[in-house]
């Protein structure tokens, strides 16, 4: 019987060392080491790829979010405010009731096929929408100049980025309610636009986040 509790008590002092040091090589010294690794070679990524405004961070390149006006007394839907670029839609999985800064809190797409009627019900309400908004005296938007990323959410439901076709489209509006040069908001586009990574994988995008940033930045000047 000693003998059985003495193996006994040696093994459980085995599995205790081992579990001690697991927990500190697997669960301190190597989250530490890649922190640190992180932290050396690329800072601004382990951070979360923050995006600063007078020293204040004002959000993540890779997550989007909406620019809208303060909802009004009984108002369901706050109204884009159209001093700014706007993303894309933001349909998915769930409401945001935390940051109000963006519909989704739950990543994931609608999940709706393409003859879905709420789906379509979505698409044609978003392209009357970005048709009005965008329209500006002289310079109508026609629905088939709508690009597709204007009326649908991404697989995420969190795309940070828009086409630069949408962008473009946007431009005039957004010259005309900052009272800038159409040359100078359409050079801010070309300069926050991102070719395909490695020149051939996904599509040339503009980060919205990015690229209002850089709005505010010229129309206070």
């Amino acid at each position: 019987m000693n003998s059985t509790a003495g193996t006994t008590g040696r093994l459980l002092w085995a599995g205790l060392r081992a579990l001690l040091v697991l927990t500190v090589v697997t669960g301190v010294l190597y989250p530490l080491a890649i922190t640190g690794i992180a932290q050396g070679l690329f800072p601004g990524k382990a951070n979360g790829s923050e995006i600063k405004e007078h020293g204040e961070v004002v959000g993540s390149s890779l997550i989007g979010q909406r620019y809208d006006l303060p909802p009004k007394k009984g108002e369901d839907t706050p109204r884009p405010d159209l001093r700014f670029f706007q993303p894309r839609p933001s349909n998915g999985l769930g409401t945001n009731s935390v940051n109000t800064r963006y519909k989704l809190i739950l990543s994931g797409a609608t999940n709706r096929s393409g003859d879905n009627e709420e789906l379509i019900g979505w698409v044609r309400e978003a392209k009357a929408d970005v048709v009005r908004d965008n329209s500006v005296p002289g310079h109508p938007v026609r629905p088939a100049d709508v690009p597709a990323d204007a009326v649908t959410s991404s697989g995420s439901g969190l795309d940070p980025d828009i086409s630069p076709e949408y962008a473009a489209l946007q431009a005039r509006r957004v010259a005309e309610r900052n009272d800038l040069p159409l040359s100078e908001v359409r050079t801010l586009i070309d300069a926050h636009t991102s070719d395909r990574t490695l020149g051939f994988a996904g599509e040339p995008r503009v980060n919205v986040l990015e690229l209002n940033t850089a709005l505010r930045q010229a129309a206070q000047h």
